[in-house]
C-alpha cells in the first residue's frame, strides 16, 4: 500500500522512521501498523516537536497501541535496550518505531534483537 510516511524496514514487520506528527498516526494505521513506539524524549531539541501526549492521543484515536520509550540519541543503556526488546516481544505487529532521524530506533532494534 502506498504511503507518504518516511519508513525504513528493519524487519519484515518492524519499520523505523524519523519524527512523526500526530497527523501521521492515522496514516500509520491506514497502511497496517498496529503499534507505535516513540523513542524521542519530549522537548529534545525542536521547540515545535510534538509531545508524546499529543502523539499518543492521535495514535489511540487511530486504533494503534502506543508506547513512549524515550532514549538519548548517543547512548542507549542496557536497561533501555532490554525494555525495547520487551516491547518488541509484547506489542502487536506490524510495529513502527520513531525518533528524530530514525537512527536510534534502528540501533535499539539491532541491539534488542541481539539479546
Amino acid at each position: 500500500m502506498e504511503t507518504t510516511l518516511p519508513l525504513h524496514a528493519v524487519a519484515p514487520d518492524v519499520c523505523v522512521a524519523p519524527q512523526l506528527s500526530p497527523e501521521s498516526m492515522s496514516e500509520a494505521a491506514r497502511v497496517g501498523f498496529r503499534s507505535v513506539v516513540n523513542n524521542r524524549p519530549d522537548h529534545e531539541h525542536d521547540t515545535d516537536q510534538p509531545t508524546s501526549a499529543e502523539i499518543e492521543a492521535a495514535a489511540l484515536a487511530a486504533g494503534l497501541v502506543y508506547r513512549h520509550l524515550p532514549v538519548a540519541g548517543g547512548y542507549q543503556s542496557p536497561e533501555e535496550i532490554a525494555e525495547f526488546a520487551r516491547l518488541l516481544a509484547e506489542l502487536p505487529r506490524p510495529l513502527l518505531a520513531f525518533c528524530r532521524s530514525g537512527s536510534r530506533s534502528a540501533r535499539l532494534f539491532d541491539a534488542a534483537s541481539a539479546l
